[in-house]
């Protein structure tokens, strides 16, 4: 789907004085806000004093604290220190929970290995087994701590606090995609103030993106002591390398924080790591393989726990089942095809939550749908639920059934949402790396359903995301999906939960 540019050059700033809304972003911060803000921006020395804190906890609460804790303050000292190295190079707040945990059992691990040896060379002091039980304790404590000063410094942050005023060199569609996601995620407090580029891309019809151009690429060093910026990314602009290269050593010489967008960046994940070629850094990709032998024990894993869930949950399924049977007419289970791995078709299984009969899909509604960019989702004709529909759906109850579709090796416990064949034919056609969602098998739920992109959202969004999963996945991302998943349910508006977890829906 193609948008009509309103004009022929984005928008730019055409007086002098900085748009209202950056001298908002830099109006002077009360007293009674520095502690919030401190909380938003979480420097490094706060990191590592809250984790030395819990350290000495633990330390002081050992048997023969007094004696002999000096053996465990020196070794977890090592945890300390690499907890200010990776504080230094990561932003705690934005850190995922999968890199926050692997970076503390590991800084454990060397903090209990370090105590271990002073152990062997002065023999006295608390026996092996009970050190290596303080150090699990003290790895649990340090991840819940964590946990907690984390949300609460991106609670902050979407209040404002700590913002980090950020310009984008770049005014085209991966600038705004950079704005945009900025502002869908305050909690990462990134504040776009303004765009700087030669030659601005038009501006998309519908587009309510608010930074403006406030000059061009050369501009920057002008605008960065204007607007007070901490932050400029560098995203794709037709300025040559040889104009931004100057640009970017002088953010580096103003102290100014830096990031670059990667070309190819859509197949940059995790996992990317930077190799030396004679003096020439290569960022060498390691891509996800979907037939790989990890994909053998995630789809065998999800077969497993599906038979336990399907055994465990029994009553709970025969008595949906039968009231579902005295609700309603028709089959208590609702079929239904739609396309997953390797665009493969199988039937899906849902209780059934609507009265048999009428028009399954409106076609306006669809229409409409496709004008704005969306995907299908919830109700999309007459509305048949029942009252118990209504309720399975606002739970999820409905989608138990699927665990006999991943039983049979249909769909996995995590994946991108499976669509129905003819939407499937449309997206491939018109949205960008649409069909690479179809490399996995699809999911019960999914990276992209947890992080809000379910119903009738922007189905680029939710490609998006759904491919940040495949490239990113790993059995501990799955874990943390599957442990998102009820709290997605549980944020669910009333009147958006028509279909929480498959953001699809309409029966026939």
């Amino acid at each position: 789907m193609t948008s009509t540019p309103t004009s022929p050059l984005a928008r730019t700033a055409d007086a002098p004085a900085l748009p209202r809304e950056i001298r908002h972003a830099l109006a002077p911060v009360d007293d009674s806000s520095v502690a919030r803000r401190m909380l938003g921006e979480l420097p490094a020395p706060l990191v590592t004093l809250v984790d030395f804190a819990v350290i000495l906890l633990v330390g002081a609460m050992a048997p023969g604290a007094l004696t002999t804790g000096w053996r465990i303050g020196i070794g977890f000292a090592v945890f300390a220190g690499l907890s200010w190295q990776r504080a230094q190079r990561h932003s705690s707040a934005r850190m995922r929970p999968s890199v926050m945990v692997r970076a503390i059992a590991l800084g454990t691990l060397a903090a209990t290995t370090a105590v271990l040896a002073l152990r062997s060379l002065a023999p006295a002091g608390p026996p092996a087994p009970e050190l290596l039980r303080q150090g699990a304790v003290t790895g649990v404590l340090l991840v819940l701590v964590r946990f907690l000063v984390q949300s609460m410094s991106r609670r902050a942050r979407r209040r404002g606090a700590g913002t980090i005023p950020t310009l984008i060199v770049g005014a085209g569609t991966v600038g705004r995609q950079l704005e945009r996601r900025m502002r869908q995620h305050p909690e990462l407090g990134f504040l776009p103030v303004g765009y700087l580029d030669d030659d601005p891309a038009p501006i998309p019809e519908g587009d309510e993106l608010g930074a403006l151009v406030l000059g061009p690429t050369a501009a920057l060093p002008e605008m960065i002591e204007r607007s007070g910026a901490r932050h400029v990314v560098f995203s794709f602009t037709r300025a040559p390398d040889s104009e931004v290269l100057p640009l970017l050593r002088e953010c580096q010489r103003l102290g100014i924080d830096v990031s670059v967008m990667p070309r190819l960046f859509e197949n940059v994940n995790g996992r990317v790591r930077v190799e030396q070629l004679a003096g020439l850094p290569l960022l060498a990709l390691r891509q996800t393989n979907p037939r790989s032998w990890q994909f053998l024990v995630k789809h065998a894993s999800d077969r497993i726990v599906a038979a336990l869930l399907l055994i465990a949950l029994s009553p709970l399924l025969a008595a949906i089942a039968l009231a579902v049977r005295l609700t309603t007419s028709g089959p208590v289970l609702f079929r239904q095809e739609r396309v997953g791995r390797d665009g493969r078709s199988f039937r899906l299984l849902k209780f059934r939550s609507m009265r048999p009969g009428g028009a399954a899909v409106d076609p306006k509604v669809l229409d409409r749908l496709e004008i704005a960019g969306l995907g299908p989702g919830g109700i999309e004709g007459e509305d048949r639920r029942t009252p118990l529909g209504r309720f399975l759906r606002r739970s999820g109850l409905d989608e138990l059934p699927q665990l006999l579709n991943v039983l049979r090796g249909e769909m996995s416990l995590v994946g991108p949402r499976p669509e129905r064949p003819e939407f499937a034919d449309r997206f491939g056609e018109r949205v960008r790396r649409y069909d690479d969602r179809h490399l996995v098998r699809a999911g019960i739920t999914g990276w992209a359903q947890v992080n809000g992109l379910r119903g009738q959202t922007s189905i680029a969004e939710r490609i998006e995301w759904d491919n940040w999963y495949i490239q990113n996945w790993s059995l501990g991302l799955d874990l943390l999906t599957i442990a998102m998943t009820p709290m997605a349910i549980l944020h669910t508006p009333k009147e958006e939960a028509n279909d929480v977890a498959s953001g699809t829906a309409a029966e026939g």
